[in-house]
C-alpha cells in the first residue's frame, strides 16, 4: 500500500513540474555530441589568418559550370594554401552590396564575386575596403584599382572552337544553341562565337540559337526545365548538334539530348566553362566536348598572388580551349580534329577572327 501511495505522488509531483514548465533536465549523455562553440572558428581579422569569401550571382556553387568551377578554384586554395573559405549565394540582385560587405566587415583578406552583373558592386566594393584584395570573374576592368583583378576570357573563340566541331560533326545540316541570357556579355560572345565558327565550316547549315531572355537574371541561368524544353524542340526538327551553356539552365539542354540520342541516329551536345563530361555524366554518352574557360586555375591562381604578394590589379586572361572528346573520341574523325587544331593556332595568332561584338549590339 505504502509502495502505490509513493508512486501516485511521485506521479503527481512530476506532473505538476511539467505543468509548470520545470521539468527535469536532460540527461548529461545527451550533451556529449554538442557541436563545438562558434569561439572555435578562425577569427579572419587576424593578421596571421587568410580567409577567402566568394559570393555569386543568382547562380549556386553546385550549378556544374561556371559558379562551381569558380568555387574549385577556392577548395584548391583552402587545401594548398590553408585559406579558411565560405561562399555566398546571392538570390536577389538588390543584395550584391550587402553579401560582398558581409565578408568585407568580417576581415576577409580576399573576395572573389563571380559573374559579369556583380561588376559595379565589385568595384564599389574594391574602392570601399582598399585592404581588401578583390577577384571578379568574367568582370573587364576598364580602369586599373589595385586592389580588383579582373578575370576575363575570350568566350567568342571558345564558342568559335565549339562551332567549328558542331558544323563539321552534324549529318542533318541543322544545329542548335540553348543559352542563357544574351545581355550578360560572356553568354553573347559564347552563342555568337558558336554561329561565327558553323557558317566557317559548313555554309549549308542551319543555325538555331535561342536565348532565355523571357525571363529575369534571378532565373535565365537557373531553369533546367526551360533548357530540356527548348533542346527537345530543336532535336523534334532535326538538329542533331546542340551547344547548351548557362549554368543549370545549360545542363538541362545537355541532359535533354542524353535522353533523345540513340545509336541508329546520334545527336550530340556541347557543354561550357568546365569539362562537363564530369560535372554532368548524366550526358557524358552524348557530349563532344565542352567549349572550356579555365576558371578554377585562373581564381586559383589570382589568390595565390595575394598569398604570395605578387597579386596586380587589372585583368587577368584566362586560356580558352575545347576539353577531351572522352567517349566519343573514335567518332570525331582525324580530319576534323586537324581542323579545330588549325583554327585554335589561328584563333590563338589572330590570322582567325571571329568578328564578334564585345556585347550585343544595340
Amino acid at each position: 500500500m505504502k509502495t502505490r501511495l509513493f508512486a501516485v505522488l511521485s506521479f503527481i509531483v512530476v506532473l505538476s513540474m511539467v505543468i509548470t514548465g520545470c521539468a527535469p533536465a536532460a540527461a548529461p549523455a545527451a550533451q556529449a555530441t554538442a557541436a563545438p562553440a562558434a569561439s572555435a572558428e578562425v577569427d579572419c581579422t587576424k593578421a596571421d589568418s587568410f580567409c577567402v569569401g566568394l559570393v555569386t550571382d543568382v547562380g549556386k556553387v553546385d550549378d556544374k559550370s561556371f559558379n562551381q568551377s569558380a568555387y574549385e578554384g577556392l577548395k584548391k586554395a583552402e587545401k594548398e594554401l590553408g585559406a579558411t573559405i565560405k561562399y555566398i549565394e546571392t538570390t536577389d540582385s538588390k543584395d550584391y552590396g550587402k553579401n560582398i560587405a558581409t565578408f568585407a566587415e568580417n576581415g576577409y583578406k580576399v573576395i572573389v564575386t563571380v559573374g559579369f552583373a556583380l561588376g559595379e558592386a565589385t568595384i564599389a566594393a574594391a574602392k570601399q575596403y582598399p585592404d581588401v584584395k578583390f577577384i571578379g570573374v568574367d568582370q573587364s576592368q576598364t580602369d586599373v584599382i589595385p586592389n580588383l583583378s579582373g578575370i576575363i576570357f575570350d568566350e567568342d573563340k571558345s564558342g568559335y572552337l565549339a562551332g567549328v566541331l558542331a558544323g563539321l560533326m552534324t549529318k542533318s545540316n541543322k544545329v542548335g544553341g540553348v543559352f542563357a541570357t544574351d545581355t550578360i556579355p560572356p553568354v553573347w560572345r559564347f552563342g555568337e562565337g558558336y554561329r561565327a565558327g558553323v557558317k566557317s565550316v559548313n555554309d549549308k547549315a542551319e543555325i538555331n540559337i535561342v536565348y532565355h531572355n523571357d525571363v529575369g537574371l534571378d532565373k535565365t541561368f537557373v531553369d533546367p526545365e526551360w533548357g530540356k524544353t527548348t533542346a527537345n524542340s530543336m532535336m523534334d526538327k532535326g538538329v542533331d548538334v546542340i551547344f547548351s551553356a548557362g549554368g543549370k539552365t545549360g545542363n538541362g539542354g545537355l541532359i535533354a539530348v542524353a535522353g533523345k540520342s540513340t545509336a541508329d541516329k546520334p545527336i550530340y551536345a556541347i557543354g561550357v566553362d568546365a569539362d562537363q563530361y564530369y560535372s554532368v555524366p548524366e550526358a557524358q554518352k552524348v557530349l563532344l566536348s565542352s567549349a572550356m574557360k579555365d576558371i578554377t586555375p585562373a581564381v586559383f591562381d589570382n589568390i595565390k598572388a595575394v598569398k604570395d604578394g605578387t597579386y596586380k590589379g587589372g585583368n587577368f586572361v584566362g586560356p580558352v580551349f575545347l576539353a577531351p572528346f572522352h567517349d566519343l573520341d573514335s567518332a570525331v574523325s582525324a580530319d576534323i580534329k586537324a581542323k579545330l587544331d588549325e583554327v585554335s593556332k589561328g584563333l590563338k595568332d589572330g590570322s582567325i577572327k571571329t568578328n564578334v561584338a564585345p556585347t550585343k549590339p544595340g
